[in-house]
């Protein structure tokens, strides 16, 4: 347990988020910043009335003052307008810029020392910006992505298939969006690669709703979107730093010549543990996965050169 992480962004995911850190007992304090301080307040009040079922004593606070970040451990930014049907990622990089930019500079005055784990989308774009800005060393600075998209395609594997997603470990690299990169070789049901034991009708069908997992949500509940999981892939990475794991998780991380790329923010597997990326694994990809891969980042660099 560590004494304090803040997330910026009292919204659907930043409420799940903070629900699941509290149980999880990951953290003495929580706070909740947000635009609008009183929904702050309401959404921490209601998730600490939930202490005494689920037995956490972890005190959670709302505020509207990003000076109230101080003294964080972990620092989450969820903060942002969301997708609407039919909109991309990319559709709202213009207004997240400019709010990520504001909470970075908060991030930088006020908690120096933290590490930060970026969810807002396009989260490559500005887990890159975040990067850039603060100058500080990359494997303070992260963004959650990969483990959500990861998380769909194990549940898609085991919808199509019936066997136990408790087996089931998938991998999903690139960017967050249509341009993400699954990869059914490094994909295993108790160490099983799918290709082994699926057909590749099969296969394509969950690649494609990989790629749409965010998509499909939005479009069926049309008034929010996908907030649990996402919740839930954050509480992943913020239990392995804080317990120090050093799990080995697809996340997004600034390369410096791995992959054959530099000056780009990019979901690839890392060691991920208290000093956050602890380590890059540079998978052997075919000829075909890196051409993907490859397409993914120029795609990224495209949307990097709008900033």
């Amino acid at each position: 347990m560590v004494n304090k992480i803040s997330i910026v962004g009292a919204g659907r995911v930043g409420e799940s988020t903070a629900q699941m850190l509290a149980i999880q007992k990951l953290a003495q304090q929580i706070m909740l910043i947000d635009l609008d301080e009183q929904y702050a307040k309401g959404v921490a009040l209601d998730i600490q009335e939930t202490s005494s079922f689920y037995q956490f004593d972890t005190q959670l606070t709302g505020a509207s003052d990003i000076g109230q970040i101080k003294n964080s451990n972990i620092v989450i930014i969820t903060a942002g307008i969301p997708r609407k049907p039919g909109m991309d990622r990319a559709d709202v990089l213009a207004v997240n810029l400019k709010i990520i930019d504001e909470i970075m500079d908060g991030v930088i005055k006020h908690a120096p020392d933290a590490y930060v784990i970026v969810v807002s989308n396009p989260v490559d774009v500005l887990t890159y910006y975040a990067n850039q800005k603060t100058g500080w060393p990359r494997h303070r600075i992260i963004g959650q992505a990969g483990i959500l998209d990861s998380m769909r395609m194990s549940s898609f594997i085991a919808m199509e298939t019936n066997y136990s997603v408790n087996d089931i470990q998938a991998m999903v690299l690139g960017g967050h969006g249509d341009t993400m990169v699954p990869l059914p070789r490094f994909t295993t049901i108790s160490g099983i690669s799918i290709e082994h034991l699926l057909d590749q009708k099969t296969i394509d069908v969950i690649i494609q709703r990989t790629r749409g997992g965010g998509a499909e949500i939005l479009n069926l509940k049309q008034k929010s979107s996908a907030y649990d999981a996402p919740g839930a892939a954050v509480t992943i990475m913020v239990e392995a730093m804080v317990h120090n794991k050093r799990r080995l998780l697809p996340c997004i991380s600034m390369l410096e010549g791995e992959y054959g790329q530099n000056d780009i923010a990019i979901g690839v597997p890392i060691v991920l543990g208290k000093n956050g990326i602890e380590k890059i694994i540079e998978l052997d990809f075919s000829t075909d996965e890196q051409a993907a891969f490859n397409a993914s980042a120029q795609a990224i660099k495209a949307l990097i050169k709008e900033i």
